[in-house]
């Protein structure tokens, strides 16, 4: 593989890239990242993982001129979570970059704070899903006539979600000479009809298939709670997501779950945005071993070591499975996909191994304050070493938000230390505190 120093690239990015430790270009990369350098239009198909999001990430911040207060890139994306997946990414790229904004626009957040957001301090790069962006556009408070990049991210995914008719607006409100990138997972007309319309003389790049590390099984469940039970106790994985169809369907499977003695989360469309970071912090942080999920969550998640996923429901098209089981199997890793799937010509009985809970090994404290009250990791790390006594390895990921931290404390260092824990003092205040416990 390439090295990225054989890219044009701003030292900034080069220095970042380093401290990351991103050595080598990965295959996407090598093949997009040239042509988007030069300022051409790019259609990629790219699964999730493949470092998709650095490609036109490096794209974006290497024309970006972070001494003009204009908007100069705009990417969409299909939901709230990859939005801000994407603009934390940005933010790792742009480290060294000064005077840079990165903002995110997403639905289920309040107008007037993004209002005041857009016109306080320009960014320089929004990130954000088409509903609220074409409002923001057509109400004024985001204008994109100096835009030079415009970002697709998922393309394919946001033309099921119905929202071409918003990228159409969106598209009316740009400058016309900006560069247009397109990313979609899939390969199809769809994809091809969109770079017909939004790009000119683009270059596809479609690169073969990676071998599959996805081990696929399919079970005929007579009793599909004692088969689901049965499974996770045969396979004991540390992570894992269960896709239901419906709303309900994940309701009532997570509640049967914790009933079991299972750590166990249910994510879907009715959930408001802090439920939503609630759930995900915790699964990524291994607060919690399961997470139930509608196909909300079958793209778009940063959640690189899901060691299994289980379908109670079969998907309604074979692109839906296929972008399920690759919730696994992520960024070099193995995986594995199982399947309740009675009619599948490779169907073979439920285990008979007896159920036993899956317990996750941390729990997450929740404290309410964040880059705004401008907490750090090493505030975080110090009171809890000096205050309540924890060593090092019984603290786990540390997630800063604007307003909100989140910190995974090894469970039974919990018990101990809970008293402790939640008389703690950050920076010599006493910030609301409380514990995420199931």
């Amino acid at each position: 593989m390439s090295p990225f120093s054989t890219l044009n690239l701003k030292n900034e990015l080069l220095e970042a890239l380093n401290t990351l430790n991103f050595n080598t270009m990965t295959p996407i990369q090598s093949a997009s990242l040239p042509a988007i350098l030069e300022g051409r239009d790019v259609l990629a198909q790219a699964k999730t993982g493949s470092g998709k999001t650095v490609a036109f990430g490096l794209g974006v911040l290497q024309r970006i001129k972070s001494d003009h207060a204009q908007t100069q890139a705009l990417i969409l994306t299909p939901t709230r979570e990859l939005a801000d997946q994407v603009a934390k990414s940005l933010r790792d790229l742009a480290r060294f970059i000064p005077n840079l904004k990165i903002l995110t626009l997403c639905g289920g957040a309040p107008l007037k704070p993004q209002r005041l957001s857009l016109t306080q301090h320009t960014p320089q790069i929004v990130v954000g899903t088409p509903g609220r962006v074409e409002q923001h556009l057509r109400e004024g408070s985001l204008t994109c006539n100096a835009l030079e990049l415009f970002v697709l991210d998922e393309a394919d995914r946001m033309l099921d979600m119905g929202f071409l008719e918003d990228m159409h607006t969106i598209r009316a409100h740009l400058n016309p000479k900006h560069q247009s990138l397109l990313f979609c997972a899939t390969y199809d007309e769809n994809a091809l009809s969109l770079s017909t319309e939004f790009q000119h003389d683009a270059l596809h790049v479609r690169l073969d298939e990676a071998p599959n590390r996805i081990e696929e099984h399919f079970f005929d469940a007579q009793d599909r709670l004692a088969c689901i039970n049965a499974l996770l106790s045969h396979y004991r994985p540390q992570s894992a997501i269960l896709f239901c169809n419906t709303k309900i369907a994940v309701h009532d499977l997570c509640a049967a779950l914790r009933e079991a003695g299972h750590d166990a989360l249910a994510l879907h469309g009715d959930l408001e945005q802090y439920e939503r970071t609630d759930v995900l912090v915790q699964f990524a942080n291994r607060s919690a071993v399961l997470l139930v999920a509608t196909d909300l969550a079958a793209r778009g998640l940063d959640i690189p070591s899901v060691d299994l996923v289980l379908n109670v429901e079969m998907p309604h098209d074979p692109a839906t499975y296929t972008h399920r089981i690759g919730r696994t199997a992520r960024a070099g890793r193995s995986g594995i996909a199982l399947s309740l799937d009675a009619a599948h010509p490779q169907a073979k009985p439920c285990p008979q191994t007896q159920s036993t809970p899956l317990r996750a090994p941390n729990v997450t404290i929740v404290i309410e304050a964040g880059k705004k009250q401008k907490l750090r990791k090493g505030d975080i790390l110090g009171a809890l070493a000096q205050e309540a006594g924890l060593e090092p390895a019984q603290v786990g990921q540390i997630d800063i938000f604007e307003h909100q931290s989140y910190v995974a404390v090894a469970r039974s260092a919990l018990h101990v230390k809970r008293k402790a824990i939640l008389e703690l003092r950050f920076k010599g205040r006493k910030f609301p505190l409380w514990i995420l416990d199931q």
